[in-house]
């Protein structure tokens, strides 16, 4: 296996704070690992990627072909989705890269729980997690399982683009932007939101929580076209059954889920939130854009916009616990079992991991347009 540097980007000599999300107890969190339920996963090849947040090279590699369900369903939290859309599979590519910023990640302790990052660190984190990164990686893939519907086929591993992109320059202000700290990344998804079709208050959602996740878990590799991918399956950016996405990240009305009632093919799961955030107290069903549990909210849920609560129903909370969720345990996202593991442990629905695949993949080379 053959492992090909990328170039990186050039290191200004200016510094920019970035503000630290709240957990719901008003502390800074400190990010710890979680162990969420983990299954078999078939092997493949290196995963998703597209244009970086802030600019980066890109390296799309073939893609993996996606591995059957696990064998053996993990245990509680119970996660369960609207029937996922079958999309028709499509090729991934690329690898996410190994923080390219990570040496240069300076901590602040200050009170308000706000951190420091050298201007050189968050795009070289915003890079690495939202391009494939620095080395792309060739394997070999076993086949899934056979199947009856053309859509259970595997994605042709043997194609897919190799594009690159130069970097653009360094954003030369210091200073934090006013407002929620998904701002950071504000000028970037004005750019990148035509190219890809998902709204500025989205895509400030997604960018901020993978710069967050790549300064608490830089082990994890997690890209922004993951976490896209997902919210788009899930919502399509929180404007599912006619809701609209506020500028603040809320939804309206509320996106709630069917009850998980154990008819129509749904899972049996008992209500384990009085009713707090799905508005049902004999049953639950899944919240807001990225379509949590209340069980798993109440174990990932962060203030993500540190406007003084944790809500399923705000993107911007939602995206940076989706992202937390699918790190927990250690696992590494740059490999194609850490990935289709993590994608699973989400939902074990094999439909509902070729759509994330694809959608994923969609992001990756429609961001290549974006200068």
């Amino acid at each position: 296996m053959t492992q090909r540097p990328l170039l990186r980007s050039a290191t200004p000599e200016v510094s920019v704070p970035v503000p630290r999300p709240r957990h719901a107890a008003g502390k800074a969190s400190a990010q710890p690992h979680r162990d969420p339920p983990q299954g078999s996963i078939l092997g493949g090849r290196s995963i998703l990627g597209g244009r970086s947040l802030l600019g980066g090279q890109s390296v799309f590699a073939s893609p993996p072909a996606p591995p059957a369900a696990p064998a053996v369903r993990p245990a509680a939290p119970v996660r369960h989705r609207r029937p996922a859309r079958i999309l028709a599979p499509a090729r991934v590519a690329g690898r996410v890269a190994r923080s390219a910023g990570r040496s240069t990640l300076v901590w602040a302790g200050r009170p308000s729980g706000r951190f420091v990052l050298p201007l050189v660190a968050i795009v070289g984190l915003l890079a690495a997690t939202g391009a494939v990164g620095n080395y792309a990686t060739r394997a070999s893939v076993p086949p899934v399982h056979p199947s009856a519907s053309p859509s259970d086929q595997a994605p042709s591993a043997d194609s897919a683009p190799d594009p690159n992109g130069a970097n653009p320059d360094a954003p030369s202000d210091p200073n934090l932007p006013a407002g929620p700290p998904q701002n950071v990344v504000a000028q970037w998804a004005k750019r990148m939101s035509p190219a890809v079709g998902i709204s500025e208050t989205a895509l400030k959602a997604y960018g901020y929580a993978t710069l967050r996740v790549a300064a608490d878990a830089p082990a994890c590799h997690l890209a922004w076209t993951t976490l896209a991918a997902i919210g788009k399956v899930e919502s399509d950016h929180g404007t599912a059954n006619k809701a609209t996405l506020q500028p603040d990240g809320m939804t309206q009305p509320l996106i709630v889920g069917a009850p998980l009632d154990g008819q129509g093919g749904r899972q049996l799961v008992p209500d384990s939130d009085n009713g707090r955030y799905d508005g049902d107290r004999v049953y639950d069903r899944a919240v807001g854009p990225m379509q949590f549990l209340p069980s798993t909210w109440l174990r990932y849920q962060t203030d993500a916009d540190q406007d003084g609560r944790s809500d399923p129903n705000d993107i911007n909370d939602a995206a940076l616990a989706a992202g937390e969720y699918l790190c927990a345990g250690g696992k590494d996202l740059a490999t194609v079992g850490g990935w289709w593991g993590a994608i699973y442990s989400y939902n074990q629905l094999q439909a509902y991991a070729k759509s994330v695949f694809d959608a994923a993949n969609d992001y990756g080379l429609r961001s290549r347009s974006v200068a």
